[in-house]
């Protein structure tokens, strides 16, 4: 048989209810014949967003299932796990957006395996908390088992982590608040998580961070060693070697908290505190938790307030750590508070230190440059993309950068302290005249008018270059530009400030 023709693709489409009949006829219609290539017909349906390029895809290579599960029908795939792909579907009649989680077909055979599966998620089924992302059916149709849950318009925590490279203590601490919520709840109600990582965490789009898969790590006690053995980054088994460190029972929420504990470490330094080894025997060894580098070592600028936690909720000695997460909760709130009160806290030092096995080592990236390791500086955007491009931009050679929305919040710091920053940059793009009028109350205070300072300007804000009080060391840069334009911008300014002496 030769390739299918443009119009039995749509027939296919339609026949497994891809399509219905008004959408088939409106495609026939915009293509004006159905004499056309199987490349003008995809690329019709896909920009009329009749289906997604996931859905086209499989109908390409002439799957005719998993295109529904119960009522709901699949819009792409999300991830994969060891136990499960996720998905993003729309119910058929409502037209709600869900997550569908789906058993693998390995398992889905197996009544003991699959049957713990429905067993979990009818456990999770049970939690409504706004930090736990709720399980809405547990659902069986044949050898096919799933769950649906709600869609998190977002990404995982450790997603979110490696694009930001770490987070400014505020914000780390803001989100460990919202998991510690979901923790505490869970306790409650006499459950424990069992497979905290950051993959397990969801950011959504708002901000929120949402626990999921409570619960379902137990599906692991079901596989053999050697199974285990094989899959990547088993946190059960992390669990399993800490307790039996600690000679603590399974189930102690102190595990639950250990491995938060772990969480605010890797967001606030950008680093896992535990070794990575598929070698099951070394992730059952007790030195990957006696071995971990000091939270302080790795970044001695990190505020005491919430390495104080980390640190406790880390603690080795289950009896040494929190006990509960309601104990653990208390001193986040208070870091949360201190940290509110006194910006200067909200910082850290340049990502310039790698944990090994106890021991820091200084990084040697060639894009690292020594130069501009111990040099600051402050960033006032208000859209949050343009935040964490510029402040992966200038991390990535070793800038301490500090971020705020708010241009007059920017300047009341500058003029509290002066060294705050060595250089501040305003973007104009969405900030507007505010930047502006920043830009130029800088260079206007005695106390702050050394400082060096770039204002960006948009295509359309161009003329006002015009009105900035500009100097050898504050600048107009009109956009686009590059980010190594900016950085060697940057790097200009602060070598012309190092230069002379501000004034005192």
């Amino acid at each position: 048989m030769g390739k299918p023709t443009a119009e039995q693709i749509a027939q296919r489409a339609f026949d497994l209810q891809l399509l219905n009949d008004r959408q088939l006829r409106q495609v026939w219609a915009d293509l004006g014949s159905r004499n056309v290539k199987v490349r003008g017909l995809v690329q019709l349906l896909v920009r009329r967003e009749f289906m997604t390029n996931y859905q086209v895809e499989r109908l390409l290579k002439g799957e005719r299932s998993g295109f529904f599960y119960g009522a709901y029908k699949v819009l792409y795939l999300v991830g994969s796990g060891t136990f499960a792909r996720v998905f993003r579907a729309v119910h058929r009649e409502s037209g709600q957006i869900v997550a569908v989680k789906v058993l693998r077909t390995r398992f889905s055979e197996n009544p003991t395996q699959y049957g713990q599966f429905l067993r979990e998620g009818q456990v999770g089924q049970a939690l409504r908390h706004p930090n736990i992302v709720p399980i809405y059916e547990v659902l069986s149709e044949g050898n096919r088992h799933f769950l649906v849950m709600e869609f998190i318009e977002g990404r995982n925590l450790r997603e979110f982590v490696k694009i930001r490279q770490r987070l400014a203590p505020l914000e780390a601490v803001g989100l460990m608040i919202d998991i510690v919520e979901g923790l505490k709840y869970a306790f409650e109600h006499g459950l424990t998580h069992r497979d905290l990582k950051m993959n397990n965490v969801l950011v959504s789009s708002r901000g929120e961070a949402k626990l999921v898969d409570f619960g379902l790590a137990s599906m692991d006690q079901l596989l053999s060693d050697e199974a285990l053995a094989d899959l990547p980054n088993v946190r059960t088994v992390d669990y399993a070697a800490l307790e039996r460190a600690t000679g603590v029972r399974r189930d102690d929420t102190r595990s639950d908290i250990y491995f938060a504990g772990c969480i605010f470490y890797n967001m606030l330094t950008g680093f896992t505190p535990l070794s990575e080894t598929r070698d099951r025997l070394q992730r059952l060894s007790k030195s990957r938790f006696t071995e971990v580098a000091p939270i302080q070592k790795v970044d001695p600028l990190l505020p005491s307030v919430a390495t104080l936690v980390a640190n406790k909720a880390m603690m080795l000695d289950p009896k040494r750590r929190y006990q509960s997460p309601s104990e653990m909760l208390h001193d986040l709130r208070a870091a949360r508070k201190r940290i509110e009160e006194d910006p200067s806290l909200n910082t850290h030092g340049p990502i310039v230190a790698t944990p090994v096995g106890g021991s820091t080592t200084v990084s040697n990236r060639r894009d690292t440059p020594v130069a501009t390791a111990e040099h600051s500086v402050m960033v006032v955007e208000s859209n949050v993309q343009g935040q964490d491009v510029l402040r992966s931009g200038f991390r990535k050679v070793g800038y301490r950068v500090l971020v705020t929305s708010d241009p007059a919040r920017a300047i009341q710091r500058m003029r509290q302290d002066a060294s705050t920053a060595d250089c501040v940059l305003f973007n104009a793009q969405e900030l507007g005249e505010a930047a502006l009028s920043a830009f130029n109350q800088l260079g206007e205070d005695p106390k702050t008018n050394f400082v060096p300072a770039v204002l960006l300007l948009d295509e359309g804000q161009h003329s006002w270059g015009k009105r900035a009080l500009t100097d050898d060391h504050r600048v107009v840069l009109p956009l686009p530009a590059t980010m190594r334009r900016l950085r060697a911008v940057l790097a200009s300014l602060i070598g012309r400030a190092n230069s002379s002496e501000p004034p005192r």
